[in-house]
């Protein structure tokens, strides 16, 4: 067993255990309850939270709060994919392999269970005890420009607004490093901020996170085309029947297998620059590359 297939059994078990944690000690309406945890524990890869504690493993910090971050990362990625999943946008009734949130529970409740996660998740930062309030206000600054509309929210408008429309590779670029990269590079970059890493090691984290992210939604677009719905956990063959730009479709499937290598090339030199390349974003790196869902 390599070291990341350690790292990840060890700590998705940790991830998973104080997110139910989280959820189950709110006190709001049963229903709500319910919708909320439906989709936040119905599993999933957790790279997100786990990119938080592998970068403070890489430096060699540890930190009780580190865990409770990772964690409110992952309710704002449940909020996103509820939300993706609504009639009104992606329309979607599969998610991790099993009926989407709004399916199960109707639109309304689909709705406020995502809202309720992605608002749960600041309050959660800001009640932590093992951080400075420094670095609270930090990560809470850096969270809400990552998930909003400078971030993830602003790059599902470009994406909804670019089907149909032949978009340029800069264009394209620009939708998925807010769609998708935004909230993948925080997770990278909040485990520098808990660590209190330098500006050197902070620079080469962002752009290895830069690079990362696209390099994961190019690996998406794919799998999208050579994954089936089983192994992907969600509706395969989606992108093109709703005609959105993809990698793929902009660059061949070819192509975008080389631009994939592309992005992996240059995150691993921004980890050589600060002599991170031998470790766990290493590995985490080969993974996001190659993993087939």
């Amino acid at each position: 067993m390599s070291n990341l297939q350690t790292f990840i059994q060890e700590n998705q078990l940790v991830i998973e255990q104080k997110l139910a944690e989280l959820i189950n000690e709110l006190t709001v309406p049963t229903e709500l309850k319910d919708a909320m945890a439906y989709s936040l524990l119905a599993g999933g890869k957790r790279i997100r939270p786990l990119y938080v504690l592998a970068v403070l493993e890489e430096l060699q910090v540890k930190n009780e709060d580190a865990v409770i971050v990772a964690c409110t990362i992952e309710m704002i990625h449940s909020y996103s994919l509820i939300h993706d999943d609504l009639p009104a946008m992606d329309d979607d009734d599969l998610r991790r392999g099993k009926p989407t949130n709004h399916i199960v529970f109707g639109e309304a409740l689909a709705i406020l269970a995502g809202d309720g996660l992605v608002t749960l998740a600041f309050g959660i930062i800001a009640r932590l005890t093992n951080l400075s309030a420094e670095q609270k206000l930090n990560l809470v600054d850096k969270l809400s420009f990552s998930a909003g509309a400078e971030g993830m929210v602003g790059g599902q408008v470009l994406d909804m607004l670019g089907e149909g429309k032949s978009l340029t590779m800069t264009e394209l670029e620009q939708v998925h490093v807010n769609k998708t990269g935004a909230l993948l590079s925080f997770s990278i970059l909040a485990g520098g901020i808990i660590a209190n890493a330098s500006e050197e090691m902070m620079n080469a984290l962002r752009t290895y996170a830069f690079h990362i992210g696209l390099a994961f939604q190019i690996q998406d677009d794919i799998l999208d085309i050579e994954g089936t719905s089983e192994q992907l956990g969600k509706t395969a063959g989606k992108d093109v029947l709703s005609e959105k730009n993809t990698y793929p479709s902009i660059l061949t499937l070819e192509g975008a297998k080389k631009h994939l290598h592309m992005q992996y090339d240059l995150a691993i030199e921004a980890l050589e620059s600060v002599n991170l390349h031998k470790g766990l974003l290493l590995e985490f790196a080969n993974y996001i590359t190659k993993r087939t869902n």
